[in-house]
């Protein structure tokens, strides 16, 4: 049983690795939120497309980042064991799964825009939208060089630059949007293709970031890197698909759960779903910080069962859960006790508001949970794995969750409203589960390290 006094004693510690992480998981998610709020003033139809675009872009980039997700379990036991040069291998190996993944998810994203008509989706919200994904699947293969890079560093606790680097690049995506939306300073009012291209150009600069920073400590500490350049490491690849398959398809499920439900909400109209894309973009915003804080709980795990401390382990695991948690808990208040405000900073337009603060009430319910499954999640790949997550999502969202939303919205009538409550039925038992799970597994990493070592599966 873990106590009281040593996860005050591990809290420091998780919370140094998981504030700059923090910081820019919520600066990756408030380029999203500035994209939405920046086209939201062109008009309905514009916000409609953007939303509907993002969401098929982001189920195609999330399915490749959570590939790379395989690195982090490998990077953060290599690093806890004192291999570092097994880290460069893992970040070699994790560039050479990432770009072909990108190259070959962004043609796929691009192609997808033509299924939206089919789809049933306005016409009007179809000839915005598909130009929009296209221009953002030019950045796909630069975002999935920088996850690649990212991974590493943050197992190997060099966090800051990862948030500096996330940071920053709002400011060129806020630049871009407000050049190439509105056409300001002589350039072509673009509005959501020039939304999408500004993004584009952010995702390229954070990738050379921290090309440059990786390129420099490697100098300065002697880390070698371009020793290990020109070779494929075919076992660490294998490693990194065969525990970055299944977290791949658990975030593919999740994301696509939300995708699936936004296309849903575009049979309803615009009005439908902006409204839906406001209280979307707020539970994602609150998301980033329990996300921040599964990746910090994901390496310090990680870096415990390297040491072979499964009591390490278990604490870095229980604590990452008690911070997500009470975060979320304080999220939940805000969006149930100020959701007009909230609406406000995305449109004017009533019924959009409208829309929008009936939804953010059910969001509000599902925030405790939310943070729970994915803190826990972070704590199962770190101890090496990604498979109970896959289960846990593919149950609770597509058996349960989805086909829930759906009978609610179109069968009762309740119409979008209906889409959220099935989407938080879903979360709430996946959080349950996942918690179950992870105490599961801290009493087998306590059988398994004292007995045969770290060969985690």
């Amino acid at each position: 049983m873990v106590t009281t006094s040593e996860i005050r004693r591990e809290m420091p510690a998780l919370l140094h690795l998981a504030v700059p992480i923090v910081l820019g998981e919520v600066g990756w998610m408030a380029m999203n939120f500035v994209d939405i709020a920046m086209i939201g003033r062109v008009s309905p139809t514009a916000l409609a497309a953007v939303s509907l675009g993002s969401a098929v872009y982001v189920a195609f980039a999330i399915l490749c980042e959570g590939l790379l997700l395989g690195s982090d379990s490998l990077v953060s036991q290599a690093f806890g064991a004192a291999r570092k040069d097994d880290c460069m291998r893992v970040l070699w190996a994790g560039m050479q799964v990432g770009l072909p993944a990108g190259i070959l998810c962004a043609a796929l994203a691009g192609f997808s825009g033509g299924l939206l008509a089919p789809f049933g989706i306005a016409p009007e919200i179809v000839r915005l939208a598909r130009p929009f994904l296209w221009v953002m699947a030019l950045g796909l293969p630069a975002h999935m060089i920088f996850a690649a890079q990212r991974v590493f560093l943050q197992g190997v606790h060099r966090v800051k630059i990862v948030s500096f680097a996330m940071i920053s690049a709002n400011l060129v995506n806020f630049l871009g949007n407000w050049l190439l939306i509105y056409g300001h300073w002589g350039l072509p009012r673009m509005e959501a293709t020039g939304s999408a291209l500004s993004t584009t150009l952010a995702r390229l600069y954070m990738m050379l970031v921290l090309m440059v920073y990786v390129g420099w400590v490697s100098r300065r500490e002697q880390w070698h890197l371009l020793r290990y350049a020109g070779r494929m490491y075919w076992d660490r690849i294998g490693q990194i698909i065969r525990l970055g398959g299944p977290a791949a398809v658990q975030i593919a499920l999740e994301v696509a759960v939300f995708s699936a439900s936004t296309l849903t909400a575009g049979k309803l109209g615009a009005v439908a779903v902006s409204g839906h894309q406001i209280a979307l973009m707020m539970a994602s915003m609150t998301f980033m910080v329990p996300l921040g804080v599964s990746q910090a709980t994901s390496v310090r795990v990680g870096n415990a069962v390297g040491r072979r401390d499964a009591r390490a382990a278990g604490i870095s695991g229980w604590s990452g859960l008690l911070l997500s948690a009470s975060f979320m808990s304080c999220a939940a208040v805000m969006l149930w006790t100020l959701p007009v405000p909230i609406a406000h900073i995305f449109s004017r337009n009533p019924e959009v508001v409208r829309v929008g603060v009936s939804l953010l009430s059910i969001a509000a319910v599902f925030q405790f949970f939310d943070g729970v499954q994915v803190t826990a999640i972070g704590a199962m790949r770190g101890s090496g794995n990604t498979k109970i997550a896959m289960l846990a999502d593919l149950i609770g969202w597509w058996a349960l969750g989805f086909p829930l939303g759906a009978w609610l919205c179109f069968h009762l009538g309740w119409g979008v409203r209906g889409i959220w409550v099935g989407l938080s039925a879903g979360l709430i038992s996946i959080g349950c589960v996942l918690a179950v799970a992870w105490w599961r597994r801290v009493r087998w990493l306590h059988r398994t390290l004292g007995a045969t070592g770290p060969a985690l599966r």
